[in-house]
């Protein structure tokens, strides 16, 4: 009798304590992480189902899971997560990119207009909103700039690894670094905006992120309002501005706009029908 357990049983194994805990994507997380101790894909989980694993895979998975019960996020454990289905290298100096946030990307795609320009992405983390607009449009030279030096270095390392060329990161705080009188044909920010006293900082997968990238004065609202205020010297006349916010955050964030100044602001709901990004174009 076999006393090391075959794929199979070591995913199911897995999926049930995961469930256990309550964990909703238990069998997803189960097969990511086995996929990553073994090195292969979700394919060869099911073609070789059968197959045993030997005593170092089953001591690396047994860890990987441990971390999983501990309430790690996956994406941390296994040191990727795919984004606009980019693999993106993400560490914990950086938030793990939400698949919520690419509806931020499809908006500014669409405000993005025809013909060269340039884009901003401010707080850009692993850099996976600049490079997914980056790599729909190879006309497009996006910056990013993050206030961490690791995010700045992991967001040129995962551009390197993915061929992007029209895309550079730069370490600072909002638009410190870019140059005076430099103009943008388009801005987007996926910024802190969770109130320090919100009861979610303390469940779930934000409790291993950085605070540094969540959380902001004024009920949330502090790094928007700055972004909104900013922005306006480095947009060009009739560019847009785009921010992602909380769920709860739309018509503050609208009225922070409009006070600005703002044309055209609207707030769009993510996939869930939830308000996720608000946005306004600046005056010609």
């Amino acid at each position: 009798m076999h006393s090391l357990p075959t794929i199979e049983q070591a995913q199911r194994q897995a999926s049930l304590r995961f469930a256990d805990l309550g964990i909703d994507s238990a069998r997803i997380d189960a097969e990511v992480l086995l996929c990553h101790v073994l090195g292969k894909s979700r394919t060869y989980l099911f073609t070789w189902s059968d197959k045993h694993l030997t005593e170092q895979e089953q001591s690396a998975f047994e860890q990987a899971v441990s971390r999983r019960e501990q309430g790690e996020p996956v994406a941390y454990i296994v040191g990727t997560r795919e984004f606009w289905s980019l693999p993106l290298k993400v560490s914990t100096s950086t938030l793990i990119p939400r698949p919520d946030t690419e509806r931020l990307v499809e908006l500014a795609l669409e405000k993005m207009g025809l013909g060269e320009g340039k884009g901003l992405d401010l707080g850009t983390g692993t850099g996976a909103i600049a490079l997914a607009l980056a790599s729909e449009r190879s006309d497009y030279q996006m910056l990013g700039v993050d206030l961490q030096p690791e995010a700045q270095q992991l967001a040129t390392e995962n551009a390197n690894a993915l061929n992007i060329a029209n895309a550079e990161f730069l370490q600072g705080s909002w638009f410190e670094p870019i140059a005076d009188g430099e103009k943008f044909d388009i801005i987007v920010s996926n910024p802190p905006y969770i109130d320090e006293t919100d009861p979610h900082l303390s469940q779930g997968d934000v409790r291993f992120e950085p605070d540094s990238a969540l959380v902001a004065d004024e009920n949330g609202l502090a790094d928007l309002r700055y972004i909104a205020d900013k922005a306006r010297e480095y947009l060009q006349p009739k560019a847009w501005l785009l921010m992602e916010h909380g769920h709860d955050q739309g018509e503050a964030t609208r009225e922070i706009l409009l006070g600005l100044g703002y044309e055209e602001v609207s707030t769009q709901q993510d996939y869930a029908g939830v308000d996720r990004v608000t946005m306004g174009q600046l005056k010609g």
